[in-house]
C-alpha cells in the first residue's frame, strides 16, 4: 500500500545528517510502534525522488509492523540498496538521562537519544548523503534503494523478512546490501563487518525427584546434574581455528528451580543459554552435541533450541575493497573486516545478495544516554556518500 506524503523538506533541508537525526529521535518508535519515523522517512525520500512502498505486515500472536521500501531506479544498473531499522528499543528512566531520551539534544559536540546509534544516526546520515549528491549536481549513477523495517528490535517477525519475500514476489532484485548497524569500535571507520556469528538459544531441564533434604536417598536431586552439564558444555565443543571468527562461546542467562523453601531437593532444574557459533560449528551439530553431553550427566532431561541463524561471512571481494578504500579516504583509518558483535537483520538478507554491516561506533547503543558525536554523524555521511556511484565518482 502506498502513501501520499506532503514535501515539507527541500533537498537543500535534507542535506544536515545532526537535523535529521534529532527529528527522527523525536519519533517515539519504541518496537513495534512505528511512531511517526517512517511517515518521515517516507516525506524525505520522496523529496529526493524516491518511489515509496509502505508495507504492514502481521501474523497470528505478534504486533502489526509497518515498513518502508523505497527505491530510486537509474536503469542498467546494480541495486544497491541500504538496510536498516527505525524502532528503538524503550528509554527506560528518563530520570537517568542526561536530556529527555526522545529530544535529541545536542550539547558540547554531542548528540543524546534513544536510537542516536541505534541506529537512526545511519539512517540520517545515508538521506544526507542522497541528498547532497543531488544538491551538488552528482545524482547517483546506480540504482539506490531504502529497506526499512520498525520490527528489528523486537521479534523479527514482520519486517526484513517479510518485506524480502514481498521484493521476491514483486521481482525485484537487490544487488548489495550495507546495513547501517553500529559496527564501529573505537572510531567510526575502524571496522567493517563481513559477517555474523550463528546464534542458538537452549532451554534445558534436567528432571528428578522432589524429596527432604534430610532424607537424600529418596529424592533424586537434578541440580549436580545441572551443573555437570553446564561445567561441560562451557568448555565448549571442539573446533579448528576460524580465520574470520573467533571461537564459539556459551553464556549462561538463567538458571532458575523454582524453590521457595531451604528444606526440599526440587524435582526439576532449569537453564538458559545462548551460544554465538563460527563457521566451524552448524546449529544441527551444536543441537546434537548439547544432547549427547546431557546424556552424559543426567538420565532424565528436555530440551528445547530456538535458532536464530548460521554463522555466515563474505569473502572479502572488489566490493569490499572499494568500502574500505573510501573509509580509508574519509578518516585514514584501514578497517578491520569482522564478524564479531551480535546479530542483525542482515541475516536474512544474505539470503538475497551479498551484504556489510558499517555504522557508528556501538559503545552507547541500548544504554541510559544514548549518543552520538556529531563530528561522527558528519564523517559517517561522507563515507556513505562515496560509497555509492555518482557522477564525480566513478569507482564500484
Amino acid at each position: 500500500m502506498s502513501f501520499s506524503v506532503p514535501k515539507t523538506d527541500t533537498v537543500a533541508d535534507l542535506t544536515d545528517p545532526v537535523r535529521l537525526t534529532q527529528k527522527l529521535i523525536r519519533c517515539q518508535s519504541i518496537t513495534p510502534m512505528e511512531g511517526g519515523a517512517l511517515n518521515l522517512l517516507e516525506q524525505w525520500l520522496s523529496t529526493l525522488g524516491f518511489t515509496c512502498r509502505r508495507l504492514s505486515f502481521s501474523e497470528e500472536g505478534t504486533a502489526d509492523v509497518e515498513n518502508l521500501f523505497a527505491v530510486k531506479t537509474v536503469r542498467g544498473t546494480e541495486n544497491f540498496c541500504f538496510a536498516g531499522h527505525t524502532d528503538v528499543v524503550p528509554a527506560g528512566n528518563p530520570q537517568n538521562w542526561h536530556h529527555d531520551p526522545f529530544q535529541g539534544v545536542v550539547f558540547d559536540g554531542v548528540l543524546t537519544g534513544r536510537g542516536a546509534v541505534d541506529m537512526k544516526g545511519a539512517i540520517a546520515a545515508f538521506v544526507a548523503a542522497v541528498a547532497r549528491s543531488l544538491k551538488n549536481n552528482t545524482p547517483p549513477e546506480q540504482t539506490l534503494s531504502f529497506l526499512i523495517t520498525g520490527d528489528e528490535e523486537g521479534v523479527a517477525v514482520n519486517g526484513t523478512r517479510k518485506v524480502l519475500k514481498w521484493l521476491e514476489d514483486q521481482g525485484i532484485k537487490l544487488d548489495f546490501c550495507l546495513v547501517g548497524e553500529p559496527s564501529s569500535v573505537e572510531k567510526v571507520g575502524d571496522t567493517l563487518k563481513i559477517g555474523r556469528r550463528g546464534s542458538l538459544n537452549t532451554r534445558l531441564t534436567v528432571l528428578g525427584k522432589q524429596g527432604h533434604v534430610a532424607f537424600p536417598e529418596k529424592a533424586d536431586n537434578p541440580l549436580p546434574k545441572l551443573v555437570s552439564v553446564l561445567h561441560t558444555l562451557k568448555q565448549g565443543p571442539k573446533e579448528t581455528k576460524s580465520h574470520f571468527f573467533d571461537p564459539s562461546n556459551l553464556e549462561l542467562t538463567s538458571i532458575d528451580v523454582g524453590n521457595q523453601t531451604t528444606n526440599l531437593i526440587p524435582e526439576k532444574a532449569t537453564a538458559r543459554f545462548n551460544i554465538r557459533f563460527n563457521d566451524q560449528q552448524t546449529g544441527k551439530g551444536l543441537s546434537e552435541w548439547i544432547k549427547e553431553v546431557c546424556a552424559r550427566h543426567a538420565e532424565n532431561f528436555t530440551t528445547e533450541f530456538e535458532f536464530s541463524g548460521e554463522a555466515e561471512f563474505l569473502e572479502p571481494n572488489e566490493k569490499t575493497a572499494h568500502i574500505s578504500s573510501v573509509i580509508q579516504e574519509v578518516t585514514g583509518l584501514v578497517p578491520d573486516m569482522t564478524t564479531a558483535g551480535a546479530t542483525s537483520d542482515a541475516r536474512f538478507i544474505r539470503h538475497h545478495c551479498p551484504v556489510v554491516e558499517f555504522g557508528l561506533i556501538g559503545r552507547t547503543m541500548h544504554q541510559t544516554n544514548e549518543c552520538v558525536p556529531i563530528s561522527d554523524l558528519e564523517r559517517l555521511t561522507r563515507i556513505y556518500g562515496k560509497i555509492f556511484k555518482t557522477t564525480a565518482s566513478k569507482s564500484s
